[in-house]
């Protein structure tokens, strides 16, 4: 078989191989899904707000992983609010956290956190339950962050919540 044609295939399966993994890296920012449009129904609206912030860029310097909107915290769901968007990316998730001033995926390592789910939309709002037996005073920092491999959180706009201290019907 002629050197050309080997030289041909090859650079044919590897060009077709990458482009596939660029075409899967791609998509969410090519074909972004629809906003999100859920609502709270009465009984939710009426449940007390345990605690409101605002998402802020955790690394101004990373065009890529950045985030605003407002977030609604209350005993039983996290509710991210109309004007809610973060910049396309894969497998973000919506997560709870102990601490409000974590910025690297180093500083997550040894945190306790929990998952709310993947995030449905980059814009919108989005209603999130949190489980039964959660002790939201333990929490005082709302995340959305990438799950990628081995490292739990990748950094993403986060909502800084209100302290214990400002928010007694927490406190146990």
């Amino acid at each position: 078989m002629p050197r050309w044609l080997i030289a041909f295939l090859v650079g044919g399966l590897l060009g077709s191989g990458f482009g596939f993994l660029g075409g899967l890296f791609f998509f969410p920012f090519i074909f972004p899904p629809p906003p999100a449009a859920e609502k709270l129904s009465q009984t939710e609206t009426a449940a007390p707000v345990v605690a409101r912030g605002t998402f802020i860029h955790a690394d101004p310097s990373d065009r890529f992983h950045w985030g605003r909107g407002s977030v609604t915290v209350r005993r039983d769901s996290v509710f991210l609010e109309d004007n809610f968007e973060v910049g396309p990316g894969p497998k973000y998730h919506v997560y709870l956290m102990p601490n409000a001033n974590i910025r690297t995926s180093a500083a997550v390592k040894d945190q306790m956190f929990v998952d709310l789910g993947q995030l449905r939309a980059f814009k919108g709002s989005q209603r999130y339950a949190i489980p039964a037996g959660i002790d939201l005073a333990a929490f005082l920092g709302a995340d959305i962050a990438r799950r990628s491999q081995g490292r739990k959180l990748t950094q993403a706009p986060r909502v800084v919540l209100p302290s214990v201290a400002s928010r007694p019907w927490v406190a146990a």
